[in-house]
């Protein structure tokens, strides 16, 4: 934390007071009141927005949210400043200062989580715990900290509270809650973390808090709303009972809107500045194999509705003709047909597949409204077939030309990671997210995986 408190101030004040110091003296007591009075503030907002609690850093979008966000607030207060100082405070502090230095600040998070993420596989971690519960529930926690949270989380010992049998990996594992506290001291954990709820009963929890004020140890609760992001929770307390509610997911209004504006603005752009490598595509294609150079497709869309997809094309002319006797190769997962080393694949087509080029076209459908720049992965019709009743909720928003399970895999995923990531963005998009994905896709395009 003192780290981070450290780069974000060099970076604030450096950039507002050089900008300072080129339009002004800094002679002058006004200007450095001035240009310290605009880095507070901006540290404040970086503070109150919560840009460096433990819990936010290391892993997820939430930090790089919380920044953006305080942020563009700085901004703000500073524009607002400008125009009722009537130009004593310089605009020149938004325009040259913050706004850089927001991405700035955003690159300095982004190479901290890189050396965090160096230093977890070294061993070295932000929060030694201990996790109790159910097998099931503890089975499932620690999975996912492995997957998303290694290097915040480094699980030294379990305590399974029901009695069944687990063993996950080397991590110790012992039966009774008694055992907690030998647990705590032998193995140097700051945290507890309860996965779901305990078989010792509804005291429990409360009671293990208490125990745990003794050792100053934290008390880390894993909510059961598995698909359901931090922001949309709020803990009400309400006569000494904490409820906590679940805000429903965004499908219409304002921010959908904004989502379609974004939509329109860098389809809009990228089908120009595109265009060189559009024509350079078409000709490759066109010269490398037989048939046509755009490749379109039948997919469902938002509520269950077909459209026509582009693609430039990957695979020789009679490709649907060969499926069925590729069948029994079938390397996909769940209804999806994927194979590694598809003879269909043109040579030119499995380097657009490789740097994910062949779905530049349906830049063309997010301008028509037929998909969002981010967004669900657009199933075929006989992918919606097979859908259970939870799955059919990817529909409720149009499909996207990337997405969580772009960034995540792609062909490497399995059928079920692939429509819980889904369905975890449904229920927890937002305009912030979007960028940050869209950013991702950038590096995933760069160092390549699960694409063929």
């Amino acid at each position: 934390m003192k780290t981070l408190m450290i780069v974000d101030t060099l970076v604030v004040s450096g950039l507002i007071f050089a900008v300072q110091l080129n339009i002004g003296t800094l002679l002058q007591g006004v200007d450095v009141l001035i240009a310290f009075s605009a880095a507070m503030l901006w540290l404040l907002m970086l503070s109150m927005k919560g840009a460096r609690q433990p819990q936010v850093l290391g892993v997820g979008s939430d930090e790089y949210k919380r920044v953006l966000e305080a942020s563009i607030l700085s901004a703000g207060l500073v524009a607002i400043a400008t125009v009722i100082s009537h130009g004593v405070i310089p605009y020149e502090l938004v325009i040259f200062g913050i706004l850089p230095g927001t991405v700035a600040l955003l690159f300095t998070r982004w190479i901290l989580r890189r050396i965090l993420h160096i230093r977890a596989r070294q061993g070295a971690t932000l929060s030694r715990v201990v996790v109790i519960g159910g097998a099931p529930d503890v089975r499932y926690l620690v999975d996912q900290i492995k997957k998303k949270s290694a290097s915040i989380f480094h699980v030294v010992a379990i305590v399974e509270d029901t009695g069944q049998g687990l063993v996950i990996g080397d991590i110790p594992v012992l039966h009774g809650i008694e055992n907690l506290d030998h647990l705590i001291r032998v193995n140097g954990a700051d945290a507890v973390m309860v996965a779901g709820s305990l078989h010792s009963g509804s005291d429990a929890v409360k009671n293990l808090s208490w125990e745990l004020e003794k050792s100053d140890t934290e008390l880390i609760l894993a909510s059961s709303l598995t698909n359901v992001a931090g922001p949309r929770i709020k803990m009400r307390p309400v006569e000494g009972l904490p409820l906590m509610h679940v805000e429903p997911p965004v499908f219409s209004g304002a921010r959908m809107w904004a989502k379609r504006a974004l939509d329109i603005g860098l389809s809009s752009c990228a089908l120009v500045l595109l265009a060189p490598v559009f024509a350079t595509i078409a000709l490759t294609v066109r010269v490398d194999s037989k048939g046509p150079i755009v490749f379109r497709q039948r997919r469902v869309g938002k509520t269950g509705r077909d459209f026509v997809m582009f693609k430039f094309r990957t695979m020789s002319e009679d490709a649907e003709d060969r499926l069925e006797a590729l069948q029994h190769e079938n390397e996909g997962a769940g209804p999806l047909f994927k194979l590694k080393n598809d003879p269909r694949v043109t040579r030119v087509g499995r380097v657009l597949r490789k740097l994910s080029l062949d779905e530049l076209p349906q830049i063309f459908n997010v301008l028509r409204g037929d998909m969002s720049l981010v967004g669900p992965r657009p199933p075929l019709r006989t992918e919606v077939e097979c859908y259970e009743n939870h799955t059919f909720r990817r529909l409720l928003i149009r499909p996207g030309l990337t997405g969580l399970w772009q960034v995540n895999g792609r062909s490497d995923l399995s059928w079920e990671d692939s429509v819980r990531l889904d369905l975890y963005y449904v229920e927890n998009w937002s305009v912030v997210g979007d960028c940050i994905i869209m950013w991702h896709t950038l590096k995933a395009m760069i160092q390549p995986r699960g694409a063929y």
